[in-house]
């Protein structure tokens, strides 16, 4: 039986033209095999922009208020209440500016310790709402472990706040035991309609109480519902750096009598 072979030097024409590439499909198909480095870049690149505008650009406050509640304050609210703060305070960083500043902290405190399981089809909001309740507790523990963070708290539940942070002093200054965190929180706040000083600012109207609706209402109907504490100083260092801030502590608080845990 013979075979039919072909010969190694045989060639064949390819009568089709060469494609040439237009610059639209070069860049097509750079942008293929390079988009992931281009997303990495930009992403490195955005942090620091957000690092060196933080470090170099940003306003700094003179003080720091927090606010932990299940909802976010209005906008109006938060800028009248900041507005008319400052009326108390020193330009402590000397840049010419007096600025408080309000941190909200939007988490429900008596469900946040619990912690996000593996969620089948059935779970997947459940579980994302613990995630979100999980960072929103350490942004809180973030400010109340830092010596330069909140040092007055705007509460919408002191009780659930001092079970999870232990972080609140006494209204005559002592702080408890950090052996054995205390529990009895209306010995700790004012109700904000304790405090004359805070109950008698004129801080107007607001207009849409969140960003989705057009609601009217009076800012100090929004804030008579709060609490208002302070952070203990445990250590000498935390004591120093709240020294000014303990000082503005004192003037909102001025005359008060505190009616928390009363019906």
């Amino acid at each position: 039986m013979a075979w039919v072979t072909k010969s190694s030097q045989e060639t064949y024409q390819n009568n089709e033209p060469e494609h040439t590439y237009t610059k639209t499909e070069k860049a097509g198909n750079w942008w293929h095999y390079h988009k992931w480095q281009v997303v990495i870049v930009l992403v490195v690149l955005g942090i620091l922009g957000a690092i060196i505008k933080d470090a170099f650009f940003r306003t700094r406050p003179d003080y720091q208020v927090g606010y932990v509640g299940v909802q976010e304050l209005p906008s109006d609210t938060v800028d009248a209440l900041t507005t008319a703060l400052e009326s108390f305070c020193d330009d402590r960083n000397g840049d010419g500016q007096v600025v408080v500043e309000l941190n909200q902290y939007t988490i429900d405190l008596a469900t946040a310790a619990s912690t996000a399981e593996t969620a089948d089809s059935t779970q997947v909001q459940d579980s994302t709402d613990a995630y979100v309740r999980m960072a929103e507790l350490t942004r809180l523990s973030t400010d109340i472990s830092s010596t330069e963070g909140s040092y007055i708290f705007l509460l919408e539940d002191p009780a659930s706040f001092q079970e999870n942070t232990a972080a609140l002093r006494y209204l005559d200054g002592t702080v408890p035991s950090q052996d054995q965190p205390a529990s009895d929180w209306e010995n700790m706040v004012y109700r904000w309609t304790d405090c004359p000083v805070l109950a008698g600012l004129d801080l107007g109207t607001y207009t849409g109480y969140t960003m989705m609706d057009d609601s009217t209402g009076n800012n100090q109907d929004v804030l008579s519902k709060l609490y208002i504490g302070c952070r203990g100083t445990w250590t000498e260092k935390a004591e120093k750096s709240y020294a000014e801030d303990d000082v503005l502590w004192q003037k909102l608080t001025q005359g008060s009598v505190s009616t928390a845990g009363q019906n």
